[in-house]
Parts: structure tokens; C-alpha cells; sequence
């Protein structure tokens, strides 16, 4: 059936999508009232044609600014630094941090041909430079993993002299894994523990 396996090949495409998830996934659409599958797919269309990129912190928004951008009680000076939009949510579940953000949308990776050029680094100096409040401390928050940390260094080394304080999350938080599947307590005490780089 051309239709279920061209479903099955795009669900397959999903981040931790496997072969038997995606035939699961199908089989429900399949078995769904056309409603409801009518809805999903609307639901979808409508999130591509509304949401776009927070022109300030590029995290995901329905307006220019994001939710927290336009917060005027979050700290100014302070700006944490992640690799995804999703990271965000990881920390604001913390509620240890109150300053902004800055999605970098990746980390740097050589073996990915991925370089500084391909995520938001020069968006971050710009913003750093030209802050209407004057950034005091950028806070590392990339991925505890190879690629991470390479973009923790070369952030480091580039903001150094344009803040007060560059620091980076502390390590609480397991090597090798994603900030977005880390619980609560730990990246709560993570920021909380960073240290100066």
C-alpha cells in the first residue's frame, strides 16, 4: 500500500522514530476518525505557518518576540546559552534561572561539518555587543558532549573581555546526554553549580 508505507517512511523521519513506532503511529492514523486525523494534520500546517524564530533569542515564537524576551521581569544581563529551543523548557522547568536566552539551533561539529558559521554565534556577539542593558554573565548551557563542549571553548574564548563573567553549567548533569531529557533536580542544581571557563 503506497500510501501507508509513504506515511511510514515520513514518521520514520522523526528524531527517535523507529521502524516499529512509525508502523504503530500508521496503524493508529488508520484506524483514527477522519476528524481526528484531519486535525493532526491541521494542527501541523498551522505550526509551520505560524511559528517562526524569536528575532532576538531565536527560540521558537508565534510572534517577533518570544514569551520570555518580552518578559520585562527577567534579568537582562544574564544570558544563557543552549543549543535548542526545547533546551528552554528544560530549564524554565528548573525555576533557577530567571535571566534570557540566546538557541544557537546546534552545536559546532567538525565531523558534521558543522562550524561556528551554521549555528547563531554571530547573532550572539551582535546581541552581546549592542544589549540596550549591558550582558554581565553568558551561561553555557550546550550539550554535555563532545560537540558541546567544543562550543562551550570557542563561545568562551570569543566572549571573554565582552562580559564580566562567562560560565558554564555545572556537571551534575550526565556526559553524553541531552539537556532536554534531564530531569528537573539535576539541571536545576547544574545552574546552580556552574562554574567560570
Amino acid at each position: 500500500m503506497k500510501s501507508l508505507d509513504r506515511l511510514i517512511r515520513a514518521l520514520r523521519r522523526m528524531p527517535g522514530v523507529g521502524p516499529r513506532q512509525a508502523e504503530r503511529f500508521a496503524a493508529y492514523f488508520l484506524r483514527a476518525p477522519q476528524g481526528e486525523a484531519e486535525e493532526f494534520v491541521a494542527a501541523v500546517l498551522d505550526m509551520k505557518k505560524d511559528v517562526k524564530l524569536c528575532r532576538v533569542c531565536h527560540a521558537y515564537s508565534e510572534g517577533d518576540l518570544c514569551p520570555i524576551c518580552s518578559d520585562s521581569d527577567r534579568d537582562q544581563s544574564v544570558i544563557c546559552v543552549v543549543e535548542d529551543p526545547q533546551d528552554i523548557e528544560s530549564i524554565e522547568k528548573t525555576g533557577a534561572f530567571s535571566g534570557l536566552y540566546h538557541v544557537l539551533h546546534g552545536a559546532i561539529s567538525p565531523m558534521e561539518g558543522r562550524g561556528a558559521e551554521q549555528v547563531k554565534v554571530k547573532e550572539l556577539l551582535a546581541r552581546v555587543q549592542n544589549a540596550p542593558v549591558p550582558v554581565r554573565e553568558v551561561i553555557l548551557a550546550t550539550d554535555p558532549d563532545a560537540e558541546g563542549e567544543t562550543t562551550a571553548l570557542y563561545l568562551a574564548d570569543l566572549l571573554h573581555g565582552l562580559v564580566e563573567r562567562v560560565t558554564r553549567i555545572g556537571y551534575g548533569v550526565p556526559l553524553g546526554g541531552d539537556i532536554d531529557y534531564i530531569d528537573e533536580m539535576t539541571l536545576g542544581y547544574s545552574l546552580k553549580g556552574r562554574t567560570k571557563i
